[in-house]
């Protein structure tokens, strides 16, 4: 028989965090992402790093710190700039290799590399 404790108590925190007053939450930012891509970032850091509460704590500081660092909008450019180099063939071409958008990879990967160190 499977154990759901743990899955249960995963859902728990979430919850929790989720369920937090405004004023128990951290200032909100000029740069301030939307929740939905806060959730989406950290949903995608935990099924890389592992379902635990522990692991929820850590991924929402990363990108929290993300936030605090760079942009929304440098944001979205460096994904958008990484996930396009992923993709195959010459429509996507134009991502690799390009100086403009290298400086928005590079700004998000110092973001992220700040951001592992202070949360991981």
């Amino acid at each position: 028989m499977t154990d759901f404790r743990p899955l249960a108590a995963f859902h728990a925190a979430i919850i929790t965090v989720l369920a937090l007053p405004a004023s128990a939450q951290t200032a909100v930012s000029a740069n301030d992402f939307p929740t939905e891509d806060r959730v989406r970032f950290v949903l995608l850091c935990m099924e890389a790093n592992g379902h635990s509460p522990e692991n929820l704590r850590r991924c929402s500081c990363k990108i929290d710190e993300i936030g605090a660092l760079i942009s929304f909008d440098d944001y979205v450019a460096g994904e958008t700039v990484l996930r396009m180099q992923q993709v195959p063939g010459d429509r996507a071409s134009m991502y690799r290799g390009a100086g403009m958008l290298s400086a928005a990879v590079d700004k998000l990967r110092s973001a992220d590399a700040e951001a592992e160190l202070v949360c991981f």
